[in-house]
């Protein structure tokens, strides 16, 4: 495996704008914190994980928020507060998701809400709480995160494959009502990306010859491969980009 090189390209249409991250604590949220962070936008992100948020604000200079994203009305509380500090939130990425394995067999409508909640459901009222907020701005940039894992028919985990697959749909479906206020929205598919919590609960050895095959990059997929993805989306660059999935896992779906 290749160290990978960190990222370089600077965005000027990035600086000084609003971003709102969701799960931005640990993994390849706190990357894209970070990643935002470094082209001098005001970021502010949500999770659960307290102390690891607040370390990473005092690191980078974001505002932390705790939310259980679950609660969709603190949600919007928050992107509010955050839009009368900062000005009106122009990048929203619904990065927030958790992969907890299960077995289909065994799970109960109040399970299967709950992964819905935890994985879909937040991600569109983020949107519509920043569609005002957006408007203010005179456009945004939405960055929906999905998942190889339903292209590649990985199992034991139907509630978190189900939401990813519907983020697609969504994304698309709310493109055109979007794309009149000048509004983008996209869809980025992750592979199996390595970050400390894949490595410590999923990644053994049977799984990492899983990935070399199935990858046509040999090289470790890592957060930072998936935050130079963002920003482009969330930047002027990618202006005429809406409605897309954009995948980046090193050639495996």
């Amino acid at each position: 495996m290749t160290a990978p090189a960190p990222l370089t390209n600077t965005y000027p249409s990035l600086a000084g704008r609003t971003v709102f991250i969701t799960g931005g604590a640990t993994g390849i949220g706190a990357e894209l914190v970070s990643a935002f962070a470094a082209q001098k936008a005001k970021v502010s992100f949500v999770d659960l994980q307290k102390d690891a948020g607040k370390s990473l604000a005092d690191t980078t200079g974001a505002s932390f928020f705790e939310c259980d994203l679950r609660n969709t009305g603190r949600l919007a509380d928050i992107m509010a507060k955050v839009g009368e500090a900062n000005g009106p939130i122009s990048v929203l990425v619904n990065n927030a998701a958790d992969d907890t394995r299960h077995d289909f067999r065994e799970v109960t409508e109040a399970y299967w809400d709950d992964r819905i909640a935890v994985n879909l459901r937040h991600a569109f009222f983020a949107i519509k709480a920043a569609h005002s907020q957006m408007l203010e701005a005179g456009g945004g940039s939405i960055v929906n995160f999905g998942s190889m894992s339903w292209y590649e028919c990985q199992g034991g985990m139907t509630g978190y494959t189900t939401s990813k697959a519907a983020i697609e749909g969504m994304t698309r479906g709310l493109a055109r009502d979007l794309g009149a206020d000048n509004i983008r929205i996209n869809t980025l598919v992750p592979g199996w990306v390595m970050t400390p919590k894949q490595k410590e609960m999923w990644v053994g050895e049977e799984v990492k010859r899983e990935i070399e095959r199935g990858q046509s990059l040999k090289s470790e997929l890592l957060p930072q491969d998936i935050c130079a993805m963002a920003l482009f989306l969330a930047s002027d660059d990618a202006r005429m980009c809406t409605a897309q999935s954009f995948i980046v896992d090193g050639g495996w779906i």
